[in-house]
Protein backbone atom coordinates (compact mmCIF):
# COMPACT_ATOMS: atom_id res chain seq x y z
CA UNK A 1 0.00 0.00 0.00
CA UNK A 2 1.86 3.63 -1.12
CA UNK A 3 1.63 6.93 0.51
CA UNK A 4 -1.96 7.93 -2.05
CA UNK A 5 -3.54 4.71 -0.96
CA UNK A 6 -2.81 5.60 2.98
CA UNK A 7 -3.91 8.68 2.51
CA UNK A 8 -7.12 8.03 0.67
CA UNK A 9 -7.94 5.49 3.30
CA UNK A 10 -7.53 7.96 6.49
CA UNK A 11 -9.81 10.59 4.38
CA UNK A 12 -12.41 7.60 3.94
CA UNK A 13 -12.39 6.37 7.73
CA UNK A 14 -12.09 10.23 9.12
CA UNK A 15 -15.66 11.15 6.81
CA UNK A 16 -17.15 7.77 7.66
CA UNK A 17 -16.63 7.73 11.27
CA UNK A 18 -17.30 10.99 11.91
CA UNK A 19 -20.82 10.85 10.07
CA UNK A 20 -21.12 8.24 13.10
CA UNK A 21 -20.17 10.47 16.01
CA UNK A 22 -22.28 13.53 14.31
CA UNK A 23 -25.76 13.07 16.09
CA UNK A 24 -23.93 11.96 19.36
CA UNK A 25 -21.65 14.96 19.52
CA UNK A 26 -24.79 17.06 18.95
CA UNK A 27 -26.48 15.15 22.13
CA UNK A 28 -23.33 15.58 24.33
CA UNK A 29 -22.23 18.97 23.06
CA UNK A 30 -25.40 20.25 24.20
CA UNK A 31 -25.87 18.89 27.68
CA UNK A 32 -21.98 19.22 28.24
CA UNK A 33 -22.14 23.02 27.65
CA UNK A 34 -25.16 23.22 29.93
CA UNK A 35 -23.47 20.75 32.77
CA UNK A 36 -20.22 22.95 32.12
CA UNK A 37 -22.54 25.88 32.96
CA UNK A 38 -25.45 25.05 34.91
CA UNK A 39 -24.59 27.07 37.76
CA UNK A 40 -25.46 30.00 36.00
CA UNK A 41 -27.57 28.86 33.05
CA UNK A 42 -30.11 27.79 35.49
CA UNK A 43 -31.96 25.52 33.21
CA UNK A 44 -35.36 24.11 35.28
CA UNK A 45 -34.91 20.26 35.86
CA UNK A 46 -38.19 19.15 35.75
CA UNK A 47 -38.05 16.97 38.65
CA UNK A 48 -41.10 15.17 40.65
CA UNK A 49 -40.16 12.76 43.47
CA UNK A 50 -42.45 10.70 45.11
CA UNK A 51 -41.86 8.41 48.28
CA UNK A 52 -44.02 5.38 48.83
CA UNK A 53 -43.97 1.98 51.08
CA UNK A 54 -44.40 -1.27 49.46
CA UNK A 55 -45.50 -4.37 51.51
CA UNK A 56 -43.43 -7.56 50.90
CA UNK A 57 -45.02 -10.83 50.66
CA UNK A 58 -45.28 -13.89 52.85
CA UNK A 59 -42.91 -16.00 52.67
CA UNK A 60 -40.34 -12.32 51.69
CA UNK A 61 -37.87 -13.04 49.17
CA UNK A 62 -34.52 -14.30 50.61
CA UNK A 63 -31.69 -12.63 48.86
CA UNK A 64 -31.28 -9.42 46.83
CA UNK A 65 -31.98 -11.26 43.44
CA UNK A 66 -35.09 -12.61 44.28
CA UNK A 67 -36.37 -9.50 45.52
CA UNK A 68 -35.24 -7.45 42.30
CA UNK A 69 -37.27 -10.55 40.48
CA UNK A 70 -40.16 -9.46 42.87
CA UNK A 71 -39.64 -5.78 42.66
CA UNK A 72 -39.74 -5.89 38.75
CA UNK A 73 -43.20 -8.05 38.95
CA UNK A 74 -44.64 -6.28 41.59
CA UNK A 75 -43.72 -2.42 40.32
CA UNK A 76 -44.37 -3.48 36.47
CA UNK A 77 -41.11 -3.03 35.35
CA UNK A 78 -40.46 -3.75 31.56
CA UNK A 79 -36.62 -3.93 32.09
CA UNK A 80 -34.53 -5.74 34.74
CA UNK A 81 -32.63 -3.73 37.69
CA UNK A 82 -29.74 -1.68 36.29
CA UNK A 83 -27.60 -1.99 39.91
CA UNK A 84 -28.12 -4.05 43.16
CA UNK A 85 -26.08 -2.55 46.33
CA UNK A 86 -25.69 -4.83 49.22
CA UNK A 87 -24.53 -3.17 52.39
CA UNK A 88 -23.33 -5.93 55.06
CA UNK A 89 -24.91 -5.35 58.98
CA UNK A 90 -22.24 -3.40 61.27
CA UNK A 91 -22.00 -2.51 64.64
CA UNK A 92 -23.53 0.56 65.45
CA UNK A 93 -20.88 3.38 67.58
CA UNK A 94 -23.33 4.18 70.23
CA UNK A 95 -24.15 0.61 71.76
CA UNK A 96 -22.21 -2.39 72.56
CA UNK A 97 -24.71 -4.77 71.03
CA UNK A 98 -26.55 -2.67 68.60
CA UNK A 99 -26.27 -3.92 64.93
CA UNK A 100 -27.40 -2.17 61.73
CA UNK A 101 -28.66 -4.73 59.72
CA UNK A 102 -27.71 -5.71 56.07
CA UNK A 103 -28.88 -2.96 53.62
CA UNK A 104 -30.07 -3.36 50.18
CA UNK A 105 -30.76 -1.01 47.69
CA UNK A 106 -31.88 -1.76 44.18
CA UNK A 107 -31.73 1.37 41.06
CA UNK A 108 -34.41 0.91 38.19
CA UNK A 109 -35.48 2.54 35.06
CA UNK A 110 -34.05 4.86 32.28
CA UNK A 111 -33.31 8.25 32.20
CA UNK A 112 -36.65 9.71 31.90
CA UNK A 113 -38.21 7.81 35.16
CA UNK A 114 -35.70 6.69 37.63
CA UNK A 115 -36.73 4.01 40.60
CA UNK A 116 -35.07 3.52 43.84
CA UNK A 117 -35.93 0.84 46.29
CA UNK A 118 -34.82 0.27 49.86
CA UNK A 119 -34.43 -2.41 51.97
CA UNK A 120 -33.75 -2.88 55.68
CA UNK A 121 -33.15 -7.00 55.91
CA UNK A 122 -35.96 -7.79 58.71
CA UNK A 123 -38.05 -5.30 57.39
CA UNK A 124 -41.70 -5.98 56.29
CA UNK A 125 -41.59 -3.25 53.46
CA UNK A 126 -39.74 -1.78 50.96
CA UNK A 127 -38.95 2.24 50.37
CA UNK A 128 -39.99 2.96 46.99
CA UNK A 129 -38.41 6.47 45.88
CA UNK A 130 -39.26 7.42 41.96
CA UNK A 131 -38.40 10.20 39.88
CA UNK A 132 -39.86 11.26 36.78
CA UNK A 133 -37.62 13.45 35.15
CA UNK A 134 -38.15 15.99 32.45
CA UNK A 135 -36.26 16.64 29.07
CA UNK A 136 -33.12 18.56 30.43
CA UNK A 137 -32.47 16.50 33.24
CA UNK A 138 -33.78 13.23 31.03
CA UNK A 139 -30.50 14.61 28.36
CA UNK A 140 -28.21 15.49 31.78
CA UNK A 141 -28.85 11.39 32.96
CA UNK A 142 -28.03 10.49 28.89
CA UNK A 143 -24.81 12.15 29.26
CA UNK A 144 -23.93 10.98 32.92
CA UNK A 145 -24.97 7.70 31.63
CA UNK A 146 -27.38 7.51 34.96
CA UNK A 147 -30.23 4.72 34.43
CA UNK A 148 -28.07 3.65 31.28
CA UNK A 149 -28.26 0.18 30.09
CA UNK A 150 -24.98 -1.59 29.23
CA UNK A 151 -26.17 -1.39 25.48
CA UNK A 152 -26.15 2.41 25.57
CA UNK A 153 -22.83 2.42 27.95
CA UNK A 154 -21.43 -0.05 24.95
CA UNK A 155 -22.73 2.77 22.05
CA UNK A 156 -20.95 5.61 24.00
CA UNK A 157 -18.23 3.37 24.62
CA UNK A 158 -18.18 3.28 20.60
CA UNK A 159 -18.57 6.91 20.49
CA UNK A 160 -15.26 7.53 22.62
CA UNK A 161 -13.02 5.47 20.47
CA UNK A 162 -14.75 7.59 17.54
CA UNK A 163 -13.74 10.64 18.72
CA UNK A 164 -10.29 8.98 19.31
CA UNK A 165 -10.04 7.95 16.05
CA UNK A 166 -11.11 11.38 15.17
CA UNK A 167 -8.30 12.80 16.89
CA UNK A 168 -5.54 11.14 15.97
CA UNK A 169 -6.79 10.87 11.68
CA UNK A 170 -7.80 14.58 11.59
CA UNK A 171 -4.15 15.74 13.12
CA UNK A 172 -2.31 13.09 10.33
CA UNK A 173 -4.58 14.67 7.58
CA UNK A 174 -4.01 18.42 9.00
CA UNK A 175 -0.55 17.45 9.02
CA UNK A 176 -0.52 16.01 4.96
CA UNK A 177 -2.30 18.43 3.31
CA UNK A 178 -1.08 21.65 5.20
CA UNK A 179 2.04 23.05 3.91
CA UNK A 180 2.49 24.91 7.29
CA UNK A 181 3.16 21.92 9.27
CA UNK A 182 4.86 23.61 12.50
CA UNK A 183 1.74 25.52 12.87
CA UNK A 184 0.00 22.68 13.30
CA UNK A 185 2.14 21.34 15.56
CA UNK A 186 2.40 23.85 17.22
CA UNK A 187 -1.09 24.13 18.20
CA UNK A 188 -1.56 20.86 19.42
CA UNK A 189 1.09 20.79 21.03
CA UNK A 190 0.10 23.51 23.26
CA UNK A 191 -3.58 22.14 23.25
CA UNK A 192 -1.22 19.20 25.14
CA UNK A 193 0.26 20.89 27.49
CA UNK A 194 -2.33 22.64 28.55
CA UNK A 195 -4.66 19.51 28.98
CA UNK A 196 -1.93 17.87 30.63
CA UNK A 197 -1.19 20.37 33.43
CA UNK A 198 -5.40 21.26 34.14
CA UNK A 199 -5.72 17.50 34.95
CA UNK A 200 -2.37 17.63 36.92
CA UNK A 201 -3.74 20.16 38.81
CA UNK A 202 -6.95 18.72 39.19
CA UNK A 203 -5.04 15.14 40.47
CA UNK A 204 -2.41 16.98 42.69
CA UNK A 205 -4.99 19.73 44.88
Amino acid sequence: MNYNQVLYWIRKSHGWIGLWGAIFGLLFGTSGIWLNHRATLKLPLAQERTNAQLELPDPAPINAKEMSAWLQQTLALPSPVNSVRVEPSKPLPWGERAIQPERWIFNFGGPDRLIQADYWRGNRSVGITTTANGFIATLTNMHKGTGMSIPWVLLIDSWAGSLLFLSVTGVLLWLQTNKRRWVGLGIFSAATLSITGLTLSSILN
